[in-house]
């Protein structure tokens, strides 16, 4: 079952001399744990942005369960997506307060089990007042990797049908990047979840099940680890980039 259809999408900023995305098309199927990686400026948070209708596609359609994105409501597409994007954003309030921004009437249990897979639980419950701790604006007194982790768990909370990790884990040292994808495989394996995630880590994307490597606003590689190593160049650059210690921190 495909939960997300792209079709010939052409986009431009208002304010661009050229288009950031040319001629894109590619399906997403239920429970796809997907990546999408590529240099900066690739289109690959342009991509994501229109597949949650931040923006309006120029030429082309998105389909998310068959449906044009146009015909959902804001309310409609918001109970579908869960949303951590690339700067963590926090505000002065508790956890409770910060995590329920993705969820209003979450309860403590719903609460729980997001801090959990987002592997941010150990550390809350190690806060002098737990989920009661106040953070202050931007989460300043806070770690990089604690504020993403809380901002994982509020895009999970309301337990959506997909999840969008928008180069949201690059903070994460290694050991907790690879529990959180174990956590996020799970989740897949019980609940049929979706996810997309923007990386440029060798290690978190090659476990994916479709790699979408992007180029100059194209699609220039799609497949596994095992496919795209060999066939996409710009893919085995990514990786070769990489520091070779990395599988011996997971």
């Amino acid at each position: 079952m495909a939960h997300i259809e792209i079709e010939n999408l052409t986009f431009s900023y208002p304010s661009a001399g050229r288009p950031s995305l040319s001629d894109v098309s590619l399906t997403i199927r239920r429970g796809e744990y997907v990546v999408l990686c590529g240099k900066s400026g690739s289109g690959k948070t342009t991509l994501v942005s229109l597949i949650t209708r931040l923006y309006d596609v120029n030429v082309g359609e998105v389909k998310i369960f068959g449906h044009n994105v146009k015909d959902y409501s804001s309310d409609e597409l918001y109970s579908l997506f869960g949303v951590a994007p690339q700067k963590a954003v926090l505000f002065e309030g508790t956890v409770r307060d910060n995590i329920r921004w993705g969820k209003e009437d979450a309860t403590d249990e719903e609460i729980e089990k997001a801090l959990v897979i987002s592997q941010s639980k150990e550390f809350v419950d190690n806060l002098k007042d737990g989920l009661d701790t106040m953070i202050n604006q931007d989460g300043k007194n806070l770690s990089g990797g604690q504020r993403q982790r809380l901002t994982i768990a509020r895009a999970l909370v309301s337990n959506p049908k997909i999840l969008i990790l928008d180069d949201s884990s690059s903070a994460l040292d290694f050991a907790t990047d690879a529990k959180l994808r174990k956590a996020l495989n799970e989740l897949k394996k019980s609940e049929k979840l979706t996810s997309i995630t923007v990386s440029q880590r060798a290690t978190s994307i090659k476990y994916s099940d479709l790699i979408i490597v992007m180029d100059d606003g194209k699609i220039v590689g799609l497949g596994t680890h095992d496919d795209l190593i060999y066939s996409c160049d710009v893919y085995r650059e990514i990786c070769l980039s990489q520091n070779k210690g990395d599988d011996e921190n997971e």
